[in-house]
């Protein structure tokens, strides 16, 4: 259906119907900061569909897609493969719809793969219980704190440095009427100490591991630390695919754990929709976010799949509600679950042990050119490096050889100078030896 935009009639006819002279008048309250001219965007008025597709095209053509050359860029987003028999398969009738399913007992298939995805998730996270999925990590991070001020009912979170700034900040802002927001300073290739942070007003502390930086963490004696203080710890992993390798929160006494779930079965999709994963001790249940999928029988002793423990402004009272949470990435979560289970347990911990790999070999060849140090000693497929030049400069130099270097620190926390010569390098299953070459060589010449 074409999008017709309205007559100066029609705007004349309902602006004399609410009283309001002017657009301009009606949006008066506007701050004048907030308000983004046409004219920024550059764009001619009245023109051809053909002419706008000619012109956009242009435009995006001055981007470098990540899948254009030799790509290194993670940070919370992973350029993995994900196999065609996943997008074939969502795009079945029974799944893809454009209506969210509010009311899904009447479709068991749906109900159904939110079941299995829970149950791989609380497999991948070793903790007992999971939900239907949240938007994505950051969200789901910030809805765990909120979860651990209402079960200790306290009102103090500390988030480490480590965690992924954009994390922080999505958490600074959804907890800011809830209690406060303790941040770390960075600490790029070593763990600060968090536990001295903890004292009795605490609800929670936020570690996440591998962290923004690479650096693997031991959550064990953090864990041991805020129970100690009767604190929860919140344990984040925005790379997925290292619980193959890693020993998952649930092993190392994490009592919430939120994940970014994209690196399975999710493309890089322009930053998002991505799939946010949260899992918890079976104890804090009735604290859970969002919506939570069960397994039961019919009158008949047949299995059936039902919504329980919906605490959703949409099935209770708005006061009552532990969130307010619409609806889930259920596209994203059925993705995420197809993939999964095409791979399997043996084949998730090949596809971890190959990027792991592929990544020492990358960290390997690095720190031998001139100038390059590694600074995270322990990572599993990222990784920091230090650059005898600021790191933004050289990625731009990269960019213009068609190599995407990977992220420099700053971009992520510009507002510490410490951080100005570190780069963040990503490696998956799908950077080649020609790719790690390519940045080597590249890295060599531009230093």
């Amino acid at each position: 259906m074409r999008y017709h935009p309205l007559t100066a009639a029609d705007r004349s006819a309902m602006l004399a119907k609410i009283g309001v002279p002017s657009v301009d008048t009606l949006f008066k309250d506007v701050p004048q900061s907030a308000v983004v001219p046409l004219s920024t965007f550059g764009l001619p008025d009245g023109q051809g569909e053909i002419e706008v597709e000619r012109k956009l095209s242009r435009m995006a053509a001055k981007n470098t897609a990540a899948g254009a050359g030799p790509s290194f860029l993670g940070a919370g987003a992973y350029k993995h493969h994900v196999p065609a028999a996943v997008d074939h398969l969502i795009q079945r009738s029974e799944f893809l719809t454009s209506y969210t399913p509010y009311q899904p007992e009447i479709a068991q298939g749906t109900l159904q793969y939110m079941f299995e995805f829970q149950t791989q998730v609380a497999l991948l996270t070793g903790m007992e219980v999971a939900n239907a999925s949240l938007y994505d990590g950051s969200t789901a991070t910030a809805e765990a704190v909120l979860m651990a001020m209402r079960v200790t009912r306290r009102s103090k979170a500390i988030l480490s440095g480590g965690l992924h700034p954009h994390y922080a900040e999505t958490v600074e802002t959804v907890a800011a009427l809830s209690g406060t927001v303790a941040r770390a300073p960075a600490t790029p290739g070593k763990a600060e100490d968090i536990a001295a942070l903890i004292d009795a007003d605490t609800a929670c502390v936020v570690v996440q591991s591998p962290d923004v930086f690479g650096l693997i963490r031991d959550l064990k004696p953090i864990a041991a630390a805020a129970h100690a203080k009767g604190a929860l710890l919140i344990a984040v992993v925005t790379e997925v695919i290292s619980l193959g390798l890693l020993e998952g929160p649930g092993f190392q006494d994490a009592d919430i754990v939120a994940c970014e779930g994209q690196s399975i079965g999710n493309g890089l999709n322009f930053g998002g929709p991505y799939v946010g994963l949260f899992a918890t001790r079976e104890k804090f249940l009735r604290q859970m976010p969002g919506r939570l999928t069960g397994e039961t029988a019919d009158a008949s002793g047949k299995r059936g799949y039902v919504l329980t423990l919906s605490t959703r402004e949409q099935h209770i009272r708005r006061e009552k509600a532990t969130s307010n949470i619409c609806t889930n990435s259920g596209l994203c979560c059925l993705a995420f679950t197809i993939h999964l289970s095409l791979l399997c347990e043996e084949g998730l911990t090949r596809l971890a042990r190959l990027n792991h790999a592929k990544a020492s070999a990358l960290a390997d060849k690095l720190a031998r050119v001139n100038g390059v140090s590694l600074v995270t000693p322990t990572f599993f497929n990222e990784f920091t490096i230090k650059l005898p030049k600021p790191a933004a400069a050289i990625v731009d130099a990269l960019a213009a050889k068609g190599i995407l270097a990977g992220v420099p620190a700053s971009r992520l926390l510009p507002h510490d100078p410490a951080l100005r010569d570190l780069l963040i390098v990503a490696v998956t299953e799908t950077t080649t030896d020609e790719d790690a070459d390519a940045l080597v060589a590249g890295l060599s010449e531009v230093l």
